[in-house]
């Protein structure tokens, strides 16, 4: 049994359970949103929000996302990024599955057939993915990050970024503003743009992963001392990208409804995680044009029909409109400065 089988079984069990955390971290939202609605329907007000973190089934899945992702670190030691980040997308066939049995909610035809499409996606992706995942010195790993190919491929991601924020930052001031009589396309496109920056940003924190999980793999293979600016860095960094796709996927939560969001943040995230992996490790090297074709293929079934199961988003649900009140006074005072 090659060494890739042994890391992408530990990846889809870590996968399953961030995605259960994820729900779980949804329903303790929902909870925390419950609870301030009003017990008469006379009264006006509503009771002040208590802060997420006195939910216990938020806490709860605080734990099943952290040990999730501590099993897809040790994963990284053993496959390809490309392989594993592309086996991420079995979370949208679990989400329907948890969003059926922990949030209640339905699920139609049309995403059960897009859960037959990314099964098939991730059997081509498993066949014909890159299997390999060799050991780099820190040496090599600090020459790959000054890569020109990687500088402007990071370059390229804030240009994406600085785009995407702008579009949800005009989204969210435009839906405080005008509420229900704005465009339809926004109800796809706020979402997506949250998604995108959250993905672009977030995902680098699977580099720094398999950037980490190589040097303890050469720390335990080889007597390498982790003691080192290197080392600290790449740990600074990966914690960073990591809370901040936290946080974005606990806010995305709080706003969206998890059927529509989780699939967009998971899409985000495999897509930027894939990309970067290429670049980076350069790991399209080690694929035959065949392989790299039904890999493409493999990726496009298992993205292309989420789409299809996600369902829109309602722009004036009572969630969004307390977030996007935050934007009203700050775009008053710019109006007046």
């Amino acid at each position: 049994m090659g060494e890739w089988v042994i890391g992408a079984f530990i990846n889809l069990v870590g996968s399953i359970a961030i995605n259960f955390g994820t729900n779980l971290l949804k329903l303790g939202h929902n909870e925390r949103e419950r609870y301030s609605v009003p017990e008469n329907e006379g009264t006006t007000g509503k009771v002040p929000l208590r802060p997420i973190i006195h939910f216990q089934t938020w806490r709860l899945g605080i734990l099943f996302f952290f040990l999730g992702n501590c099993l897809n670190f040790i994963s990284f030691g053993y496959a390809a990024q490309s392989l594993l980040a592309s086996l991420g997308s079995i979370q949208f066939v679990s989400n329907i599955a948890f969003v059926y049995f922990v949030l209640n909610k339905m699920v139609t035809v049309k995403v059960l057939v897009a859960t037959a499409f990314i099964v098939l996606g991730n059997i081509f992706l498993v066949a014909f993915g890159n299997h390999q995942s060799p050991v780099y010195t820190p040496e090599q790993l600090a020459e790959k990050y000054s890569n020109i190919a990687f500088l402007m491929y990071c370059m390229i991601l804030v240009l994406v970024v600085a785009l995407h924020h702008y579009i949800y930052s005009k989204g969210e001031l435009l839906i405080a503003v005008y509420g229900q009589d704005l465009r339809p396309y926004w109800h796809m496109l706020l979402p997506f743009s949250y998604a995108i920056v959250s993905g672009a940003i977030g995902s680098f924190s699977v580099l720094f992963a398999k950037s980490l999980s190589n040097l303890l793999r050469l720390a335990m293979n080889n007597g390498y001392q982790l003691h080192g600016w290197f080392t600290y860095s790449i740990l600074l960094l990966f914690l960073s990208t990591a809370g901040f796709w936290m946080a974005r996927l606990n806010e995305g939560l709080s706003i969206f409804d998890a059927i529509l969001i989780v699939p967009m943040l998971q899409i985000a995230w495999t897509f930027f995680s894939i990309c970067t992996g290429f670049v980076y490790f350069q790991e399209y090297q080690v694929l035959s044009l065949s392989h790299s074709l039904f890999t493409g293929i493999g990726f496009l079934d298992s993205k292309i029909e989420v789409p299809i199961a996600i369902p829109n988003f309602d722009l004036t649900s009572t969630r969004y409109k307390r977030v996007a009140r935050r934007v009203v006074p700050q775009a008053v005072r710019s109006s007046h400065g």
